[in-house]
Parts: structure tokens; sequence; C-alpha cells
């Protein structure tokens, strides 16, 4: 019995040397600088305390300081900057459609047969109009005088 137990324990030795092995990459550090690291992470101050739990920690800026002031300045100095939007008047609009293409749209749209029945006004149905647009390019091609010959 004392033999099986002996040999369970170099078995499990064993399978965790290899797993140990195994899981570290190598990295091209050393051993000795491995345990090194090691033994400072042991001999570390607060190593078991949780975080925060004694006061705020260092804070170490990424940003320039002198960037983020002029930022900060730019900000204060910003027009409207503590004004919610729309409080003072409509945003000004700028369109971003060709103004022909508009125009052309809302005259195709005003000349529309049916433009002001609804859906559901004929009985309960889908109006569908069959009559044409007098603006549609067919329709005006199709409305053109045919020259004499």
């Amino acid at each position: 019995m004392k033999q099986l137990y002996t040999n369970i324990a170099t078995a499990a030795i064993a399978v965790l040397a290899v797993t140990a092995a195994q899981a570290q990459p190598a990295t091209g550090r050393t051993r000795a600088q491995v345990e090194a690291e090691a033994i400072a992470a042991a001999r570390a101050p607060d190593q078991n305390v949780t975080r925060g739990s004694r006061g705020a920690e260092k804070f170490t800026p990424t940003a320039d300081p002198a960037k983020m002031q002029q930022q900060a300045i730019d900000a204060a100095h910003a027009v409207n900057q503590n004004v919610t939007r729309g409080s003072r008047g409509a945003d000004p609009f700028v369109s971003t459609m060709d103004p022909a293409a508009v125009d052309a749209q809302a005259r195709a749209t005003a000349a529309a047969p049916d433009q002001n029945v609804v859906g559901g006004s004929r009985v309960n149905s889908r109006v569908i109009s069959t009559m044409s647009n007098p603006t549609s390019p067919n329709v005006q091609a199709q409305q053109a005088p045919i020259p004499a010959k």
C-alpha cells in the first residue's frame, strides 16, 4: 500500500512538472530573472491589500499637461458653451442635396395625381394611381410635338 502512494505521488509530481514546463512560454528570460521577479513581488509592500483600500493610488498622467491646459482654455472661451441646443432659436441649416434635384422632386410631388388621397380613404384599400405624372420625363417625351419633315 505504501508503494502505491509513493507511485501516485511521483506520478502527480511528474505531471505537474511537465505541465509547468509547457505552461511557460519562452520569453527570453532566464530562470534567475524569473526567480528574482518572484522574490521582489513577494517582498512588495501591500501585496495582499485590496486595491484602493489604503487611499488613492499615485496618478501618473500620460497626456501632455500644456495641451490639456490649452484644451481647457479653448473650451472655457467657446461661444454658447452652457446653452442648451435650440434654446436660442433654430440651428443654422446647411443643405447637402442639389437644389435642382430638390426643385424637381418638389414639382413632381406637387403635380402628382391623387396626392391628397389617403391610402385608406377608398374603402380601406390602398390607392394605386393609374394616372401618369405630368412632370415625369417619359410623359414629357410622349407629349413633345413631333417635328415636321
